[in-house]
This record gives structure tokens, C-alpha cells and sequence, in this order.
């Protein structure tokens, strides 16, 4: 990976976002490392989809920068390099897992030995090859879920934004998604993950807590826990959410 194109695979300066009166991401800054996990925490409401639409360019920011991989939001060169797993499945119903996966992998330019060589991989990982030719609209809710982060990873990105990824998904195969997502980032791929988990913050390198639109705490998830006398993510959370935690640049 050339990181020379930029010091932080994800970079946010005063990033904010408003519907109306209502603001969702209040100047937010974020400076994530190359192949790093980053967690984003916080309650329904929060601004964590919110700030990873914006990272995505599928939400306009009412001000402030982002930058992926060196370039700015907006940037051509980006879509290509960046995989993004939507809370809401984003698959075609009356596809099958193996059509939606080849759809996308010609949409990010793969051939058909790469798409197919890709795709085996995957669905092997995520326990879904007897159902590849399987209709997505006959699938449950988890399998969904699955098939999502098949097509979401199939280009192979170098940077990879995970909205709720284990959702719906039994606690073993969220212990082997966690699995996978620490081999990516041994490969040097960057994976920003939103989650309601506080075992899965532990996992991640880096964690930023997120209460209506403000980072209030960012660091090393045991750090957060030493600095804020507790004994867990959660007591953490609670301590700094009523003391009107702080800015965390």
C-alpha cells in the first residue's frame, strides 16, 4: 500500500452534518492509521452512520473536510480502493448471493476469474457456499447480513467501513468475522466498524465514543478505561456521558 499519498487513511477536519435544525455530526475530527481498526461507539442517534455516509459520499457535509487514503471526499481515485457494508442490506432480492457478488465485482472492474476466485474465498469464510445460488430474498436476516460484507470486500479493499457488521449474526461467526478483520489488518488493510458490542471496542486498536454528534472520548479501549477510573467500556461510556465528556481531537 503507498501510504505516501497520505499520513491518515481516514482524516476528518470540523466534519459536521445538519438536517434542518437538527445537527447529527458536530465538528468531528478523526485521524485514523493505516491499517488500524477503528472502532466508532455510541447509542442509536449518535452520528456514527452518519459520519460513515459522509466518509462514503453518500451524505453531503454541511462543513468541514474529509480525506481517504490522501485524497479528498469526492476524490475519483477513491471508490475503487474503498469497501463499504451498509447497515440496511444493499443487495438485489431477486438475485442470487452468486449474481449480487459478480454484479459487484464487475462494478469495481474485476474480471471473472478474480470475481469467482474471490467469491470461493469468501463465502467459504462466511458459511454461505450452499446457498450461492440461493436468492437473496430467501435468505434470513443474517444470511443477508453475510452475503453483504461478501460483496461490500470483494474488490479486496484498502480501506473498509462496516456499519453494525455482526448484527443478526450468532456469536461464533461474530468471533470469526473478528478473526478475519484482525488478518486484514495484519495485511495492512484499514477497517472502520461501527458497533453496540463492547467486547468487539475491545478488539479494535482504536476506539472513538460518540454521544449526539461529538467524539467524547478517543484512545486505546483499555486507556479509556484507566483514564476514566472504571472497570469497563460501558462504565466508561456512562462516566463520561455524565459528566458531558470532552472533545477529542
Amino acid at each position: 500500500m503507498d501510504e505516501s499519498r497520505g499520513k491518515f487513511a481516514v482524516e476528518t477536519r470540523q466534519l459536521e452534518k445538519r438536517f434542518g435544525s437538527f445537527t447529527a455530526v458536530d465538528h468531528l475530527n478523526l485521524k485514523i492509521e493505516y491499517g488500524q481498526s477503528y472502532g466508532l461507539l455510541g447509542p442509536n442517534g449518535s452520528g456514527k452512520t452518519t459520519t460513515i455516509k459522509m466518509l462514503c459520499d453518500l451524505l453531503k457535509p454541511t462543513g468541514g473536510e474529509a480525506y481517504l487514503l490522501g485524497e479528498q471526499v469526492g476524490h475519483t481515485d477513491i471508490p475503487p480502493r474503498i469497501g463499504y457494508m451498509p447497515q440496511e442490506m444493499a443487495l438485489y432480492l431477486e438475485l442470487s448471493i452468486h449474481d449480487n457478488v459478480r454484479l459487484f465485482g464487475e462494478i469495481y472492474g474485476l474480471n471473472r476469474e478474480q470475481i469467482d476466485q474471490e467469491e470461493r474465498k469468501l463465502l467459504q469464510f462466511v458459511d454461505l457456499e450452499k446457498w450461492r445460488n440461493t436468492p437473496v430474498a430467501n435468505l434470513s436476516g443474517g444470511m443477508k447480513h453475510r452475503a453483504s460484507l461478501v460483496c461490500s470486500m470483494i474488490h479486496q479493499p484498502e480501506l473498509l467501513f462496516l456499519d453494525e457488521p455482526t448484527v443478526g449474526v450468532d456469536p461464533e461467526l461474530r468471533a470469526s468475522f473478528w478473526e478475519f478483520f484482525d488478518e486484514l489488518g495484519s495485511k495492512g488493510v484499514t477497517v472502520v466498524i461501527t458497533t453496540h458490542y463492547m467486547d468487539e471496542a475491545h478488539r479494535c486498536n482504536k476506539i472513538g465514543l460518540m454521544r449526539p454528534g461529538r467524539l467524547i472520548a478517543e484512545g486505546a479501549p483499555q486507556k479509556i478505561i484507566e483514564d476514566t477510573a472504571t472497570h469497563s467500556l460501558e462504565d466508561a461510556f456512562l462516566s463520561l456521558a455524565r459528566r458531558g465528556g470532552h472533545d477529542a481531537d
